[in-house]
């Protein structure tokens, strides 16, 4: 028995099965082609479904599997056969929200390619070695935006407190001159 809920696999993947973001946190799958056979596999069972405004629940190849479609986007989150779906809903919602957050609304492929590091920030952020960290949207999509900081950026499009820090580093190190 695990005293801690895990993740096995978060996937991003198109309308089609190809991959735009997936990340793996067991050894169930100990190929890429095993990977892609279980990613194209799972693609395929719930093409059909209408999991556009909710989330679906399924088992698949003795794994727990929830996910969500969004435009041309389809989200997932799998976990073993005896692990909590509400947990896992949580870690999907979690990761669908922060998704939106950080693309600003605008949720399709095209978007998703663009923003492709965020996105990859923001899978490091909700889970890590297959153990849950973090499932609040604002919270993910904060830290993930605080990683992405452009140091370069003018001072009116940073935050005020991104601000307050950039002027607290050219004043100390005008100090130290």
């Amino acid at each position: 028995m695990e005293l801690c809920p895990s993740i096995k696999n978060i996937l991003l993947l198109d309308s089609e099965g190809k991959r735009i973001a997936v990340k793996y946190y067991s050894d169930d799958w100990p190929t890429n082609s095993a990977k892609e056979a279980f990613e194209k596999a799972v693609c395929t069972k719930t093409q059909k479904t209408n999991a556009r405004t909710e989330a679906e629940i399924t088992m698949f190849d003795n794994y727990v599997v929830v996910y969500k479609f969004v435009q041309d986007l389809h989200f997932f989150v799998t976990g073993g056969e005896n692990e909590n779906e509400i947990i896992l809903a949580t870690v999907l919602q979690g990761f669908f929200d922060a998704v939106g957050l950080l693309l600003r609304g605008t949720v399709d492929k095209k978007e998703a390619l663009e923003n492709l590091d965020l996105i990859l920030l923001c899978l490091d952020e909700i889970v890590d070695g297959g153990i849950i960290l973090e499932t609040d949207a604002n919270v993910i999509a904060g830290k993930v935006a605080s990683h992405s900081i452009d140091a370069g950026a003018s001072l009116s499009e940073q935050t005020i407190t991104q601000a307050l820090a950039t002027a607290r580093e050219h004043l100390t190190r005008s100090l130290l001159k």
